[in-house]
């Protein structure tokens, strides 16, 4: 059985409940059309799979969908919750639930900085075309020729600013913002198509270089692994849950509605962008406006480069408000100091939780490199994403009969292939990605039992609190 000490109750002003359906698609949508369509994209076909990387996105596709279903599952059945943090908690105890809630540390911030360098890189090729330039030392981290990519941390701290506020406000930014940008990217897509160079597709699959994920097969599964935190939106999602008017119907319709809508967008893209420009030349922060640069629309590059633009401030936007609140839910159950769990009582937004993560992405964004950034994120997401499949299967097998307004049909065997598709993924992830996750959760442990734990026995002694979810 799992630690199931009582967590204190809190007498800080509750979160507010104003998100609807469509808020969590657009949350979800907002999350998931980022850095991965605009920037890894290119990247990963550059360095792995070349045109094959329509097939990563399906391959991620399909282990999302079986891992889309338990969230929903646990969405709707601890609304109150509202992400693997606490699910993994009610399932396993405070212990590994606290490890979880580590590795969402490094899965959300890490998202929200690799999407601020891929920000960086359209906004830094948006004023070249207008004529302005950074210097060299403001513009790129170091070790990618610069001392500190400025405009990245720039818009982490504009960001954090907003999600001070209330989230009705910030969902309604998110809104407007994920309008145009899938507006944006569907005229890509269109554009593109018009122009596609059909030999550029072929071979689909590139031979392999001799080295396990360089192209091949091996390389589609490791493109797919690359860009797998694209798919961040349903912890996002999941977390927004617990602000929503009505969790049980909202949530599972906000994860599954903006899974359906970014698949399909993430693939087309991909096969327009690799039928556009040859796949070698696309290791660049600006795929996809290199590709209509390539056609020789300009002033059309500028309304994509815009878009890109709206579409990563949308994502970093969304996984700093996830982060945000996985700080809140850890500090409200004493794992982490109490002043993470202080909610303005004007906003009713944990503004102290978010300036916190707020300053520590933007250092991260504007002095670590983006491809390392990206490895990071993936594993840390498809590591949550094995957690939910498996609180599944425990919480099936343990509470029977606890209400659940939605279920999951076949829950053993999606909760299975979730489990299994997402090991797939990380197994084809570069060593050095495994062994940075191993000393980040090394380093939460340790932060555990020098903090957590000494605060659980401590409100054991006491009996203090409220059941866990």
């Amino acid at each position: 059985m799992p630690d199931t000490v009582p967590i204190p109750a809190s007498t800080e002003p509750a979160l507010a409940r104003s998100l609807t359906a469509f808020s969590l698609v657009c949350i979800g949508v907002g999350a998931t059309i980022g850095a991965g369509i605009f920037v890894l994209t290119g990247t990963a076909a550059a360095h792995y799979a070349g045109p094959g990387i329509v097939l990563s996105f399906l391959l991620g596709g399909l282990a999302c969908a079986f891992v889309g279903l338990c969230y929903a599952e646990l969405a709707a059945t601890m609304p109150a919750a509202g992400s693997t943090y606490s699910y993994a908690t009610a399932t396993f105890g405070r212990a590994f639930g606290f490890l979880i809630g580590w590795d969402l540390v490094l899965e959300f911030a890490l998202a929200a900085a690799t999407v601020a360098v891929g920000w960086s890189g359209y906004a830094q090729s948006l004023l070249a075309d207008l004529g302005l330039r950074l210097p060299a030392a403001l513009s790129a981290a170091p070790g990618s020729g610069g001392l500190v990519n400025l405009p990245a941390a720039g818009i982490v701290l504009a960001l954090t600013l907003l999600l001070t506020r209330e989230a009705r406000e910030a969902a309604s930014v998110n809104t407007a913002m994920v309008a145009l940008k899938v507006a944006i990217v569907l005229a890509f897509i269109g554009v593109g198509a018009a122009h596609l160079k059909p030999a550029l597709w072929s071979p689909l699959v590139p031979a392999n270089t001799g080295t396990f994920g360089e192209f091949g097969w091996s390389g589609v599964l490791r493109g797919a692994g690359v860009v797998f935190f694209a798919f961040i939106g349903f912890e996002t999602v999941s977390t927004a849950a617990a602000e929503t008017r009505n969790p049980q119907v909202d949530a599972p319709v906000g994860l599954l509605g903006s899974l359906a809508v970014s698949t399909v967008l993430y693939v087309a893209v991909a096969a327009v962008l690799t039928g556009l420009v040859p796949y070698a030349a696309l290791d660049v922060a600006d795929p996809i406006a290199r590709a209509i640069d390539s056609i020789g629309l300009g002033a059309f590059a500028i309304v994509i480069k815009l878009g890109a633009i709206l579409g990563l401030t949308t994502s970093a936007l969304t996984a700093l408000y996830g982060q945000g609140r996985i700080f809140y839910a850890m500090a409200r159950d004493r794992l982490l100091p109490p002043l993470f769990a202080r909610v303005d009582p004007a906003t009713r937004a944990p503004a102290a939780s978010q300036a916190a993560i707020g300053l520590l992405t933007a250092l991260v964004a504007g002095l670590v490199p983006i491809d390392v950034l990206g490895e990071l994120v993936s594993i840390g997401t498809l590591l949550a994403f094995i957690v939910v499949c498996a609180s599944v299967l425990v919480l099936r097998r343990r509470e029977p009969e606890r209400p659940r307004p939605f279920r999951v049909r076949g829950a053993p065997l999606v909760a299975a292939l979730g489990i299994a598709s997402c090991l797939a993924l990380m197994a084809g992830l570069p060593g050095d990605s495994w062994l940075r996750l191993a000393v980040w959760l090394a380093l939460g442990g340790a932060v555990y039992l020098g903090y957590g734990r000494r605060t659980a026995r401590a409100d054991q002694r006491r009996g203090e609190g409220r059941p866990p979810p």
